[in-house]
């Protein structure tokens, strides 16, 4: 997963100031850092997101993102 895709799905699931405000300083007790301190050390986008809705039980329906038409 690239990062643009991360950024998009947690502003699509907690909206732009919350998201960043969680990828700034939700721990992730499973990876051992927030979001932003994960990416920043090479950790998969895709495993922080994963890790992310399961810390807040986002349903499978969910995780994907919204539709955007014509994509």
């Amino acid at each position: 997963m690239r990062l643009t895709e991360f950024t998009r799905l947690i502003t699509d699931e907690f909206g732009d100031s919350e998201g960043r405000w969680i990828a700034h300083s939700h721990m992730l007790p499973a990876l051992g850092g927030t979001p932003d301190e994960l990416i920043e050390r090479g950790v998969d986008p895709r495993v922080v997101w994963d890790q992310l809705c399961e810390d807040f039980d986002i349903p499978e329906e969910r995780r994907l993102g919204h539709d955007v038409p014509g994509f």
